[in-house]
C-alpha cells in the first residue's frame, strides 16, 4: 500500500519522470536539450499568457477595422478569432513568433531540430490552439498538448 501512495504523499515531483540514468531532471527542458534559463529556455505559464493577450487584444483592433467599428453586429468574436489564426499561422511560419509573443520575448522552435517551424507545424499548432484545451494541459516541461504534438516549444529570443 505505500508503494500506491508515495508518489501522490510525497507531491507533484514524485511523479516526475526519470531521465536515462534513472535521475531526476533538474530543471524544465533539460530532456529537451535546452538551457536552463536566457535565451532558448522553455517559457512560464504567465508569458504564454500575456503573448496570448497581446495577441487577442491586436486582433480585436484589427476586427474593428474589418467590421467598420460595429461593435453590435454579432460577427466580431469570429472575425477577432479568423485574424487571430491568420495572423499566427503566417508570423509563426516566417518569423517563428506572433506580434504577441515578439512583445514579450518569446519564440516558437523546433525540438527535434534547429530549422525554422514551417508551414504545417506552425498551421497544425494554430488549429489546436483554436480548441483552448491543449494549451491548458501540459506535461512535466509545461510545453502544451499543441506543442507535444507539432514537436515545438515556446522559449525565450531574449
Amino acid at each position: 500500500m505505500s508503494r500506491m501512495t508515495g508518489s501522490w504523499l510525497s507531491g507533484p515531483s514524485a511523479a516526475l519522470p526519470k531521465g536515462a540514468d534513472g535521475t531526476e531532471d533538474r530543471y524544465r527542458g533539460e530532456r529537451l536539450g535546452l538551457p536552463e534559463s536566457g535565451p532558448g529556455s522553455l517559457v512560464s505559464t504567465s508569458r504564454r499568457l500575456g503573448a496570448f493577450m497581446v495577441d487577442w487584444l491586436m486582433g480585436g483592433g484589427v476586427a474593428l477595422l474589418i467590421l467598420g467599428g460595429d461593435l453590435y453586429s454579432g460577427m466580431l468574436g469570429t472575425v477577432i478569432l479568423g485574424v487571430w489564426f491568420v495572423v499566427g499561422v503566417v508570423t509563426v511560419t516566417l518569423f517563428s513568433f506572433t506580434p504577441g509573443q515578439f512583445v514579450v520575448g518569446l519564440q516558437v522552435a523546433r525540438v527535434d531540430a534547429a530549422v525554422p517551424v514551417g508551414i504545417v507545424r506552425a498551421l497544425a499548432r494554430q488549429v489546436l490552439l483554436v480548441f483552448v484545451v491543449p494549451a491548458l494541459i501540459t506535461d512535466t516541461d509545461g510545453r502544451g498538448m499543441h506543442d507535444r504534438a507539432t514537436g515545438t516549444a515556446l522559449v525565450r529570443s531574449r
